[in-house]
């Protein structure tokens, strides 16, 4: 019988992984946006999703100096970790950080709040469409990802935004064979999502495969929490305890870092990535449904700011 001489001599070549998969799409994502578009921003917070796609940057374009600079859009409503954080991954990677504030917003009176306690996630978009403006940026990239929630399921990868700053869902370019329109009129400008396909367990596995560091409040810690509608509110100097609510010392970690005054922590013993990975695998709730208590209301309320500019 004959055989095949070039197939018994050709060596194994491993398959790509999942994740290596996810991270090369990822990776061909980044350098098609820094390609066509003039002047991207890498949309950076601190929290775990934006620390995987910059560092998923790195990967694209070092040993060079990233082709954009990062951008913070801060509601002044930040756990002080997740500063401290942001600014420490800065000063290693030497990248230029701009950071469009809220509070100046709310100084010029484009965003008009209630009081200081009220969340601020509505307002980020204000001032994010002023930074656009301000710094010209044709297309910001961010770790938004479509397991998420609804609205963001509808999303894609490359997201038109027209001169208002507005999106809408029924009008989005095709994407076939990872194609991406990236055409702009002037005073237009793009959403980039390197990570649409992503899950929060893929993030996780990622996390723990390249040692990403992360805010210390992802991971189990002891904090003063009150029960609210189902949720762990924690208590803070902007959150305080109320009247009649039980004060509990529990041990918790977030899932996700946004507007202290609506961000909240799941009760948790996970101190590394590995064992968030194996309780994120378990969990029944998406994570912005579980811990953010402005998304409790409705896809409709979600898709409704992301319309008006929201990330």
């Amino acid at each position: 019988m004959r055989t095949n001489a070039l197939a018994i001599d050709r060596p194994e070549v491993d398959p790509l992984s999942h994740l290596d998969w996810l991270e090369s799409e990822a990776i061909y994502i980044l350098r098609e946006i820094a390609g066509e578009c003039e002047k991207p921003a890498l949309l950076f917070s601190g929290g775990k999703d934006s620390a995987v796609v910059l560092r998923l940057a790195e990967k694209a374009f070092r040993p060079a100096a990233l082709p954009f600079p990062l951008l913070h859009v801060d509601t002044g409503h930040n756990f002080p970790e997740v500063i401290a954080y942001r600014d420490r991954r800065v000063a290693e990677t030497g990248e230029r950080l701009i950071v469009a504030a809220v509070e100046d917003s709310i100084a010029r009176g484009t965003v008009v709040v209630r009081s200081v306690t009220d969340s601020r996630n509505a307002a980020q978009a204000v001032t994010l469409l002023e930074a656009v403006a301000e710094h010209g940026f044709d297309a910001l990239i961010g770790g938004a990802r479509r397991d998420e929630e609804k609205a963001r399921a509808k999303e894609r990868i490359v997201s038109f935004r027209d001169a208002f700053g507005q999106w809408d869902p029924k009008a989005q370019r095709p994407e076939l064979w990872s194609l991406y329109n990236t055409e702009l009129n002037r005073g237009e400008h793009l959403r980039a999502f390197p990570i649409s396909n992503w899950t929060e367990a893929d993030v996780w596995a990622y996390i723990a495969r390249e040692n990403i560091p992360l805010p210390e409040i992802y991971f189990t810690h002891a904090r003063d929490v009150v029960r609210r509608g189902g949720l762990l509110a924690p208590v803070t100097d902007l959150t305080p305890a109320r009247p009649g609510d039980r004060v509990e010392r529990l041990n918790v970690r977030f899932r996700t870092v946004g507007d202290v005054t609506c961000t909240c922590p799941v009760e948790s013993t996970a101190a590394t990535p590995l064992e968030i990975l194996a309780e994120t695998q378990r969990a029944t709730l998406s994570e912005r449904g579980a811990t953010r208590m402005d998304d409790q209301t409705s896809e409709a309320s979600m898709e409704r700011r992301k319309r008006e500019g929201y990330f």
